[in-house]
């Protein structure tokens, strides 16, 4: 079974949002639209849509982030449904229980659709292919492998500033070798036509053979930036600071890390963009990450509006 197919039904409809890749791009534009729509909502005195009353979706958290679960729980109260949070990771795996032991107890439970993140690649994979028909699976992470929900929210902050993917320059810099979030932007950014695309970060943070992914490699900042119209910063893990892939954070922020003399470089209308959360003087400058080419708050205004299209997607089946 492809992993297109475990995603869309027969019919067409997303059946569940696992990675971006093989996800068609009129699917991705589609989620994009439908979270036009859903903008305006978090502007509103009541901040609230009906289209999942009465549904119940479990935040299940094997692996710790209160930034993307916050962001999955407020947009799901925002559509109605019913949320209940859960960090399974210090419960009942810690007691032996397996992961689809988890999944079917909660499923006894009437659950309409999981949220998960987990340490594992593979692992929301594993519970979409058992959960019973209509029960819908976001994946929010799973080891290096895809987090589609951050790779389409960065679409929507994209297509927003720039409006056209077809003559676009996009350089993704950092740790692409842990990155999850990476391989999901290069996937939905090839699949919506960016013809040029780059990833820049020293060799030992890089995938083997990450050209196959239809990306142009730089290991020299200036140049890999060099007339971006978007400039994508990637959080590099304080836990491997120390490992043998860095020198220091110092090290790799004269290198690597976003300044105002390093951005000069990338196109004067250049948007900078940060999945969050950001290590300031790591990764990127204060200043730049609070300068007018910045675009790094309104991804998170944005990631409301784009968890709730998939949600709406996925629920109204």
């Amino acid at each position: 079974m492809s992993r297109s197919s475990v995603q869309i039904g027969a019919d067409g409809r997303l059946k569940h949002l696992l990675t971006t890749e093989g996800l068609p791009a009129e699917m991705i534009r589609h989620i994009l639209d439908t979270a036009d729509q859903f903008v305006s909502v978090g502007e509103r005195e009541v901040k609230k849509v009906p289209l999942l009353r009465g549904k119940t979706i479990f935040n299940v958290f094997f692996e710790g982030s209160t930034r993307t679960r916050t962001t999955f729980e407020i947009a799901a109260k925002r559509l109605s449904a019913d949320v209940i949070n859960l960090n399974v990771g210090a419960s009942s795996t810690s007691k032996g229980e397996t992961l689809l032991d988890t999944v079917y107890n909660l499923q006894a439970m009437d659950a309409d659709m999981f949220i998960v993140r987990h340490s594992q690649s593979g692992a929301a994979h594993l519970i979409a292919r058992h959960v019973k028909p209509g029960v819908a699976v976001i994946n929010a992470g799973d080891g290096r492998h895809a987090h589609p929900t951050q790779g389409l929210l960065d679409m929507y902050t994209i297509r927003h500033y720039k409006k056209d993917f077809s003559a676009l320059t996009v350089a993704i810099v950092g740790d692409v070798l842990h990155s999850r979030v990476a391989r999901s932007q290069i996937h939905a950014l090839k699949t919506l036509g960016v013809p040029e695309l780059r990833v820049i970060g020293p060799k030992t943070l890089m995938p083997a053979a990450v050209e196959r992914l239809g990306v142009r490699v730089f290991h020299d900042m200036t140049e890999g930036i060099r007339g971006c119209d978007v400039v994508i910063m990637l959080r590099l893990q304080n836990e491997r600071m120390n490992g043998a892939l860095l020198p220091s954070a110092g090290e790799f922020f004269k290198c690597y890390g976003l300044t105002a003399e390093k951005l000069v470089h990338a196109k004067a209308d250049a948007i900078v963009m940060h999945p969050g959360p950001m290590n300031r003087g790591v990764e990127i400058d204060s200043p730049v990450a609070d300068g007018r080419q910045s675009v790094i708050l309104p991804q998170v205004t944005f990631g409301i509006a784009v968890r709730m299209a998939v949600m709406s997607m996925l629920g109204s089946q």
